[in-house]
């Protein structure tokens, strides 16, 4: 019994297989490519809209700018005011758009109290939208 030879009777003839190794990776791409564009193709709803000659379109939310000084002065769109207007403002601002945003601007030196007050009257008011303004550090 000698190892590593071949046989010769074997060697001479067709091999009658289909080797379908190529076949599947075409197919597991294809497979993958469907999974990833199915989605795109579903949210692409082609719709004829009527047409209005009155309305107004919005492409931002409405939002109110309430800043926050260091010595807990608190102002609403760079006007001066108190934690008893800026309530008023956030309820009439909720009763006009219950989507307004609240973009908070506080300074760094600004205690906990003042800003806690912001979202106290902010939550008051129902309003549940509240971004918080920062600068960007470049490096």
């Amino acid at each position: 019994m000698a190892m590593g030879q071949f046989d010769s009777k074997a060697s001479g003839g067709l091999m009658a297989d289909i080797n379908v190794t190529p076949l599947v990776d075409v197919m597991l791409v294809l497979v993958v490519i469907l999974i990833i564009t199915a989605p795109l193709m579903a949210s692409s709803i082609r719709l004829d809209l009527p047409q209005t000659q009155n309305g107004t379109v919005s492409d931002t939310p409405q939002f109110l700018s309430v800043s926050v000084q260091a010595s807990g002065q608190l102002y609403l769109a760079d006007q001066a005011i108190t934690r008893e207007a800026l309530l008023a403002a956030f309820k009439a601002a909720q009763a006009k758009n219950p989507d307004t945003e609240v973009r908070l601007r506080a300074d760094q030196a600004a205690a906990y109290g003042a800003v806690a007050g912001v979202l106290a009257s902010a939550q008051e008011a129902r309003l549940t939208r509240i971004g918080f303004m920062t600068e960007r550090v470049n490096k």
